[in-house]
């Protein structure tokens, strides 16, 4: 394997996986899952796309990896706790979307990316933030991925114990992260693979495939037999040995981006 490269872009603490023999290429951005592998570090290890000749740069979602709070995830599980919805899965997101355009304009002065159009990858909560980039921003995407996403975040409350108490806020929050909802503005950004484990939550299947019928022609599902929601075991903060539904995942993905990313050197 590469060698990793850490570091911090605008404050954000990321892992990148430079190409084969370095250099100048074109850039793969990612967010982490919540659930293993729930570190930048972890993810990089989980989908390395070792094959992809582009940069990956993986970054650490709030309250992970680098900054943890007091090394553990206990802070999080408090948020959780205190209210699902409008204490963990929206602020988390929300400032992951946020720091994004300083993040990447940092990475863009420490690596050699180029300026061209990216890649954007997302896993479970990663994959919302994915999913905002292409909805609400204007930065140029080539392609985009999801695994296992949080595509419609009732979904991933629904998964939470007990009955989420619903408000006018937080059903406004709620269904600002209904992507399928956003269809047509993801449709217009970039194509879009989805990837879903054949052993993920049912909600969050039927999602994936509502996603992909929504955007269109532009959007593709990848089934993965045998995968649950997890691409790595428990703790997933370290990176650790691939797995084997993680290895089919990788693949698609490295195909995926291979077929829409310009992989010539960029300047």
């Amino acid at each position: 394997m590469d060698p990793m490269i850490t570091g911090t872009a605008a404050g954000v603490p990321f892992t990148a996986l430079p190409p084969a023999g370095g250099g100048a290429a074109p850039l793969v951005v990612s967010w982490h899952m919540m659930d293993p592998p729930r570190s930048d570090a972890a993810f990089a290890a989980a989908l390395p796309m070792l094959d992809l000749p582009a940069w990956r740069v993986h970054l650490g979602m709030p309250m992970c990896g680098a900054r943890m709070v007091d090394g553990s995830t206990d802070a999080i599980v408090a948020l959780m706790r205190e209210d699902a919805l409008m204490s963990f899965l929206h602020p988390f997101v929300r400032q992951a979307t946020e720091e994004f355009p300083a993040a990447l304009a940092s990475i863009r002065e420490q690596l050699p990316v180029g300026g061209g159009p990216i890649g954007v990858l997302g896993g479970s909560l990663g994959g919302a933030v994915a999913l905002r980039v292409l909805a609400e921003t204007d930065i140029p995407v080539a392609a985009g991925a999801v695994v296992n996403a949080a595509i419609r975040m009732r979904s991933v409350v629904d998964l939470f114990p007990g009955e989420y108490a619903y408000d006018a806020e937080s059903t406004e929050v709620v269904d600002g992260l209904d992507f399928v909802a956003r269809a047509g503005a993801i449709a217009g950004r970039a194509p879009l693979l989805v990837v879903s484990g054949e052993l993920d939550h049912p909600a969050l299947r039927a999602d994936a495939v509502d996603l992909v019928d929504a955007v269109g022609e532009r959007a593709e599902l990848l089934s993965i037999p045998g995968l649950a929601h997890p691409l790595a075991e428990e703790p997933g903060i370290e990176p650790a040995p691939q797995l084997p539904q993680a290895r089919e995942v990788d693949a698609g993905l490295t195909a995926w981006f291979r077929r829409h990313l310009a992989v010539g050197p960029q300047g």
